[in-house]
């Protein structure tokens, strides 16, 4: 079991666990209302396995090696992680790129990334005793959310904006989650879901606030290197929002290199499209903090956010692996779609697609070389948005059922 502490990300202030603490009692005071999250809390794990334990990464012996679970048996049922990481000959061929892999993170159960944290959130409310959580989110946290908790009999209130893809909300609605949607943005729904935590007790999920949401995410970071070993990547390309993906990552590798499981950490390259770039605008010019981008708009619906709640320690966590941070057009990211899946097989969702768009950038840019290895993190489904993905491609007209209508429609010549 590992044992753990927390250590406050502004301050350095250490704390040790207790119900309802969320953020740095300290830094949280400068907090402002719809602006980044202050006092954001890192986990500390203090026994830090040296040797990569005898087991499948997502098996419990796994996760409790690198987690701060106190009883396997409050993990969730539903298994998560251990996502395939794959070469992808016909894109590194694309890319000119033969050290090239792909991280499919749409494999796990509710189809993004998003479940690895939602797994130890449950676990954690197991723990202590809770039967409710909530959170606000674009789609895809909410979601992970309703699957993990449905699996282990707990209520999931989500809050999202009304805007949200249907495909998303049906998703969470057929998990049984209280779902509310709210007549505003991103940013409103956060702000709503911490009041109603507050006021009703519940275990807070949201991204930024709940240590354990960036915790639970470096399991990506984990299993890339335990399926690579004894080689590192020299970069990972992921796209970002509120930054907590990048974040959990950046301590899966910091905790691997400081168990001397790696010798080093990769540079984490940052993808945000063009009407929602705080981190990678602040990342390209050198600026310690974010600017907030008022009616923050995107195609990749699950990457648009105002203020992103994690810019700050994100911001920190890139700089120190020399990474760097790219920006895309949605235009991009919809070409992105049929790219990639038509490339690796891996139908992605614009938030997830946009990666591929960015690492295209990054190649042009110089912030990655051809001759790198580099392994690309997708990190949702397609199927969560196919109204986007049916502006990237052409649907044919019908043809008559006869042979010749084949051969015209295929311009196949007799």
């Amino acid at each position: 079991m590992a044992r753990f502490h927390f250590r406050c990300s502004e301050c350095s202030q250490e704390l040790d666990e207790r119900p309802g603490l969320y953020v740095c009692p300290a830094c949280s005071e400068k907090q402002t209302p719809g602006g980044v999250t202050r006092g954001v809390l890192q986990v500390v794990i203090e026994n830090l396995p040296t040797t990569w334990p005898d087991a499948r990464p997502g098996s419990p012996k796994f996760l409790t090696a690198f987690l701060p679970i106190a009883d396997p048996g409050c993990l969730p049922p539903l298994p998560v992680g251990d996502t395939p990481l794959f070469e992808a000959p016909m894109l590194r061929r694309a890319l000119a790129m033969d050290h090239l892999f792909v991280k499919d993170d749409t494999r796990n159960p509710s189809g993004s990334t998003k479940d690895r944290a939602s797994q130890l959130v449950v676990a954690k409310a197991l723990e202590s005793g809770a039967d409710t959580i909530a959170t606000a989110s674009t789609g895809n946290a909410a979601t992970a959310l309703a699957a993990v908790a449905a699996s282990a009999g707990l209520r999931a209130v989500v809050f999202v904006p009304a805007g949200a893809p249907p495909a998303k909300l049906v998703q969470m609605l057929s998990y049984g989650a209280e779902l509310l949607p709210v007549a505003g943005s991103y940013d409103d729904a956060f702000e709503l879901s911490l009041a109603a935590c507050e006021r009703y007790g519940w275990v807070n999920r949201n991204t930024a606030y709940n240590p354990f949401t960036i915790e639970g995410k470096k399991t990506t970071a984990l299993e890339i290197a335990a399926s690579m070993a004894p080689e590192v990547p020299d970069a990972v390309v992921v796209t970002a929002g509120d930054g907590v993906i990048t974040a959990g990552l950046a301590k899966g590798f910091a905790d691997l290199e400081a168990a001397g499981l790696i010798g080093r950490r990769p540079r984490l390259i940052v993808v945000q499209p063009e009407g929602t770039a705080a981190i990678a605008a602040a990342l390209r010019s050198g600026a310690r903090d974010i600017t907030p981008v008022p009616g923050a708009a995107s195609v990749a619906d699950s990457l648009t956010v105002e203020a992103p709640r994690n810019a700050l320690l994100c911001l920190r966590q890139v700089r120190a692996t020399g990474g760097a941070g790219v920006i895309v057009g949605d235009r991009a990211i919809l070409e992105s779609i049929p790219r990639l899946a038509g490339l690796t097989g891996v139908f992605a969702e614009p938030a997830a697609a946009a990666a591929l768009a960015g690492l295209e950038t990054a190649l042009e840019e110089g912030s990655v070389d051809r001759t790198e290895r580099v392994v690309l993190v997708i990190t949702g489904s397609g199927l969560k948005d196919t109204a986007a993905a049916r502006r990237a491609v052409e649907m044919p007209d019908a043809i008559e059922p006869r042979l010749d209508a084949v051969a015209a429609a295929l311009q196949i010549q007799s």
